[in-house]
């Protein structure tokens, strides 16, 4: 989300697979950014074995990363549950992530 204008969707498909798709007005509008250099407007679907760096680096390392763990009861190295569950409040930038429900 850039300033609350849905940029994207972000899953995580049965295989594995992360896949970051920008919506369709997003997409299409010159005038907004890419939300990263390495997701760039170039192409509106993204694709990766593992979680895009952009989105990893909003996760929290070390002890703090450890006691969202334990509190949020998900595996530590289960970093698209934790971003879910911890990146919708206080991120850096203008981005947040939201589970869609």
């Amino acid at each position: 989300m850039n300033n609350d204008l849905e940029a994207g969707i972000l899953s995580k498909l049965d295989d594995g697979t992360y896949v970051f798709e920008y919506n369709d007005t997003y997409y299409r509008d010159d005038a907004k950014p890419p939300i990263s250099l390495t997701l760039p407007k170039l192409q509106k679907q993204h694709t990766s074995k593992t979680l895009f760096p952009f989105f990893f680096n909003l996760l929290s390392e070390g002890s703090n990363r450890e006691l969202q763990s334990i509190r949020l009861k998900i595996d530590k190295e289960d970093h698209f549950s934790l971003l879910l569950k911890t990146a919708a409040h206080e991120t850096i930038g203008a981005i947040r992530v939201e589970e869609i429900s």
